[in-house]
């Protein structure tokens, strides 16, 4: 059983004394490798694919596959809270996506009912609203509407936290990222980019604010024209210091986006129309 860590003290030392980073070889797995690490005495990272060595006594490196249910329990095993980005981040097959996402994300909150974990940041996406046209203004209570066996997962995960914290009183925050890369990459991103900082920051507010429940917040930086409204969680008390408009000449630059295309129709792009893998 893990040391009982109280993330609403605001003295002393905030660090948690063993985080775990799930998809720590993945994009964002990699910038959070470093950014995380204020954050806990030790951050164990974890993936399927090759992860380069521990640095050092703060860290550790333990491999897992999701879908094996006995290694996630191991992989959890004395961690203090979660940080959950493990798993197929793009549109796949429902075969790939079931065994890392679906059968993932339930491991994931089975061990930690099972170790006494009470913190989980999920990793959820957008893509569980992608059918929501980019007209449309919703917030973290409108009904999911997933663009793609992606969002379905990342829908399902949502679900289980919510079953998780009704019944055991595990607290997570669903981060529905927005696209975080170094700098938005289409007109479509003019809106949903979240830069690095952004998402460090949000994740700090969701690992360390009380009382959060289950919590569901959009990842997005201060941009000008948003579709997305976080009022359900401003008790995270995420302010947003980033913002896309810096790009926007570089990115307005670009050949014009058909009206027909995804990309300029849904929230979720090009999503909504890949598949099926037959």
């Amino acid at each position: 059983m893990p040391t009982s860590v109280d993330p609403s003290k605001s003295s002393g030392d905030r660090r948690f004394p063993r985080l775990l980073l799930t998809g720590a070889a993945g994009g964002l797995g990699k910038v959070l490798r470093d950014s995380l690490r204020p954050f806990a005495h030790v951050l164990r990272l974890s993936d399927l694919a090759a992860l380069s060595p521990a640095q050092g006594a703060h860290e550790e490196v333990v491999p897992c596959d999701l879908a094996d249910k006995a290694a996630v329990d191991a992989l959890v095993a004395g961690c203090d809270a979660i940080v959950h980005l493990g798993g197929v981040s793009i549109e796949r097959p429902f075969e790939e996506v079931l065994e890392a996402n679906i059968k993932g994300v339930f491991h994931i909150y089975e061990a930690a009912r099972r170790h006494g974990v009470k913190r989980v940041i999920f990793a959820s996406s957008n893509h569980v609203i992608g059918f929501y046209k980019q007209s449309e203004h919703i917030d973290a209570h409108a009904q999911k509407r997933p663009d793609g066996y992606y969002g379905l997962s990342k829908s399902f995960g949502e679900d289980v936290a919510q079953f998780y914290f009704d019944r055991w009183g595990i607290e997570t925050v669903s981060i529905r990222i927005g696209s975080s890369f170094p700098e938005p990459l289409n007109r479509r991103m003019m809106s949903t980019w979240l830069s690095f900082r952004d998402l460090t920051t949000l994740i700090e507010k969701s690992l360390f604010t009380p009382g959060v429940k289950h919590t569901v917040v959009y990842g997005m930086s201060a941009n000008r024209d948003v579709w997305w409204d976080n009022s359900a969680a401003a008790h995270l008390g995420f302010v947003a210091r980033d913002s896309s408009e810096p790009f926007r000449a570089k990115v307005e630059a670009q050949p014009p986006v058909a009206t027909s295309d995804p990309n300029a129709i849904y929230q979720g792009g090009a999503f909504t129309a890949q598949g099926p893998f037959e």
